[in-house]
């Protein structure tokens, strides 16, 4: 089993990892980063798609705050990056619903800007469709 972490290196996002670190318990926890892509992106090519992706989940890495890794390393957490390309809410629950997950912590809301992964209601829309768990961090 494994505890799903909405992240983009927003605040909340940080929060909502810290708690999927206390709340571990042996379960891996997944950081997953969901790129919302512009219509015609997948369309380029799948290559370039691919490439993006690859330094998209570099960026999730390189975004997690040196006392959260710190932290992963201590308290002996495993942990893995995984990004995927659609809308924010309806991928996280289908990466919950395809993967070994026990539940789904998420950022109360996220980041602003181009890069950002929770859009305002993504939370909400989560909780609403999600069979599994959602814990909401603010």
């Amino acid at each position: 089993m494994a505890i799903l972490v909405a992240y983009d290196g927003s605040h909340p996002a940080q929060k909502a990892l810290e708690r999927a670190i206390r709340a571990a318990d042996g379960e891996e926890i997944i950081l997953l980063r969901v790129i919302e892509a512009a219509d015609g992106m997948i369309e380029a090519g799948w290559d370039i798609v691919q490439n993006r992706l690859k330094e998209m989940q570099e960026e999730v890495t390189s975004e997690i705050s040196e006392d959260i890794k710190t932290r992963l390393d201590t308290e002996d957490v495993e942990f893995r990056v995984e990004t995927v390309v659609g809308k924010p809410s309806r991928e996280i629950v289908a990466f919950a619903e395809e993967n070994d997950v026990s539940e789904i912590v998420i950022g109360s809301h996220g980041r602003e800007g181009v890069s950002r992964v929770l859009l305002g209601n993504v939370a909400e829309n989560v909780v609403r469709r999600s069979p599994i768990t959602v814990i909401v961090v603010r």
